[in-house]
């Protein structure tokens, strides 16, 4: 189709195009499928299969002893240009292609992140997609769902307290206690608990030092659980934690406090993934829930390898923009587990775009053709980016109701200047039927890459110097002219170093609102400098976490916080998740 012809189509399209339900209207109408019927289509047996309620499971050990040597099907990645307040619909559009691939008669899986309750409370309420793509039962997915994220708190807290507990109780491994590295966590948002002086009080009381608390889809037991093939693989990188650092400087791991045993009993059940449906029945696996701006974005390995052993084609997401989400992915997920995607798609919209080039929000919905121009640099780079890593790329354009004609042209045309595929996704209005155009793009790139799965590239070497990696993140991916470090960061670079932890990926722990590390920066910024404020290792998952610009590991509520449109109707129907 030339794209005078896709000019045309779009702007017919576009007087079809009409105002949907909420979403919560559309989920209460769906119709669900039983979880074992769901089961059954992704060809699991009935005994690999355990139930929570009706339409939610998990999927125990005993499917991945079956499949182990089951061939492998093809990983689809998404991911987006750098994210607005406008909502750039990642997730929709997964849950829309993953629809349109199974409307084409392929066997397909969808693999999501769980949410977490800091955002569905604090930023922006649901995200389990929107419209006629959504992932189902939608208030429990964002909600309690079954329970790993309280799992998760509770094994990492349990810690906590046996560290607290060791040093009330003698102290035998000497833990110096302002070197207590192992702060709490909280699935919620609350600033007030950032820095706090805990066991204050009598000496029964426990004993004063300073502590805080993190979010709970920062907490390295998050990103551990994410990242562990089994509960042996998950055990062994629980025990490797670094708590503290004893009188001497040296690290003391959560294996030497007993109780990695009993954090396992907690994550026993956590570790398995769980299934779910769609708006249209499609398979979904949605487990773990690391931040793509704080921890590396994605789903569990376990849950993408099992959904590649019982589909053909698998569509995953990774949190955040290409510069976090996919970067992260590549560097991080696919580098420790093996997991090689077949093609990334990118998700842009118009509405973004217009606010890159200096549009403010209450006008986005206005056409603005020259703002939009202004905002095409930001998705040139992550297409850049994507290229790097040798993965080839689609663009899909999320379509808004207000977005013009002239205007999804002007992205089209850009795209192909760029010689990228590019498709409409419509998906919000029409599901699976507004991904199809975007399907056949993306299973056609597939079926005719000749690349092959040894041709993936990670973006540094993981051997180098930790600045060394640094400053090749910072210079690809974000354009920065160079790095600046503070003066914990580097003393934290020379400890780490000095324990021999040097030779682990790179996580960065950066604003999602711009490419760089200042949120105010956007568009494609240029003539700047990355800072790093601070720096940890993840022991557990396997990575070094760089605390860049104003980056916090415990967010903060907004003044109109989410929580405020949240309750009960008169029926006991959630309202306000969407």
């Amino acid at each position: 189709m030339t794209h005078k012809n896709k000019r045309k189509s779009v702007a017919n399209a576009y007087r079809k195009l009409t105002p949907i339900d909420s979403d919560i209207e559309i989920a209460r109408r769906s119709k669900l499928n039983p979880v074992e019927i769901v089961a059954k289509q992704t060809r699991l047996n009935p005994d690999e299969v355990e139930p929570y309620g009706f339409y939610k499971a998990k999927i125990n050990a005993r499917a991945y002893h079956r499949l182990e040597k089951h061939p492998k099907g093809k990983l689809i990645l998404v991911t987006a240009m750098t994210p607005t307040p406008a909502g750039e619909g990642k997730t929709v559009t997964s849950i829309g292609l993953a629809q349109a691939i199974g409307k084409m008669n392929r066997r397909q899986i969808l693999t999501l992140r769980e949410p977490s309750l800091g955002p569905t409370f604090g930023f922006k309420g649901g995200a389990a997609g929107g419209g006629y793509s959504q992932v189902l039962p939608m208030e429990d997915i964002n909600l309690h769902f079954t329970g790993d994220m309280h799992a998760v708190t509770t094994a990492h807290n349990l810690l906590a307290a046996m560290v607290d507990n060791h040093v009330f109780h003698g102290n035998m491994l000497k833990i110096d206690s302002e070197k207590i590295v192992w702060r709490r966590v909280v699935d919620l948002c609350d600033r007030q608990l950032r820095q706090c002086k805990i066991g204050l009080g009598s000496k029964f009381d426990g004993f004063p030092h300073r502590s805080g608390f993190d979010i709970t889809a920062s907490s390295e037991i998050m990103a551990a659980l994410s990242l562990a093939r089994n509960l042996r693989d998950l055990e062994n990188r629980l025990e490797r934690i670094i708590v503290a650092y004893n009188e001497t400087g040296e690290p003391v791991f959560a294996r030497e406090l007993n109780v990695v045993g009993a954090m396992m009993v907690l994550l026993k059940d956590a570790i398995n993934p769980n299934l779910v449906q769609t708006t249209e029945n499609t398979p979904a696996f949605i487990h773990c829930g690391p931040f793509g701006n704080i921890a590396h974005g994605c789903n569990s390995v376990r849950a993408t390898h099992l959904a590649l052993k019982l589909a053909d084609y698998v569509v995953t997401e990774a949190g955040f923009a290409a510069d976090l989400g996919a970067e992260k992915f590549i560097n991080i997920k696919c580098r420790l587990s093996g997991l090689k995607p077949a093609v990334a798609v990118l998700v842009a919209t118009c509405r973004a775009l217009k606010m890159h080039g200096g549009v403010p929000l209450e006008q986005i919905n206005e056409e603005n053709l020259d703002a939009l121009e202004a905002g095409l640099p930001n998705l040139r780079i992550h297409i850049e980016n994507l290229k790097k890593f040798h993965l080839p790329v689609v663009v899909a354009v999320n379509r808004f109701l207000s977005d013009t004609s002239a205007e999804l042209d002007s992205v089209l045309n850009f795209c192909d200047s760029m010689d990228v595929p590019t498709a409409l996704s419509e998906v919000a209005v029409l599901g699976g039927n507004g991904g199809l155009e975007l399907a056949k793009k993306v299973i056609s790139v597939i079926d005719n890459n000749v690349q092959t799965d040894s041709q993936l590239h990670t973006l540094y070497d993981v051997n180098s110097p930790i600045k060394e990696k640094i400053s090749t993140i910072a210079r690809e991916i974000y354009r920065a002219e160079g790095v600046d470090y503070h003066p914990l960061a580097e003393e934290n670079i020379k400890q780490l170093e000095r324990h021999g932890l040097k030779n682990l990926p790179i996580c960065m722990a950066k604003t999602q609102y711009s490419i760089s590390d200042d949120p105010k920066k956007l568009g494609a910024p240029t003539n700047w400098r990355l800072t790093v404020r601070d720096i940890k290792v993840s022991n557990a998952p396997g990575y070094i976490v760089v605390l860049t610009g104003k980056m916090l590991l415990m967010p903060g509520m907004p003044k109109n916080a989410a929580v405020e449109r949240i309750g009960l109707d008169d029926e006991g129907n959630t309202y306000g998740l969407s």
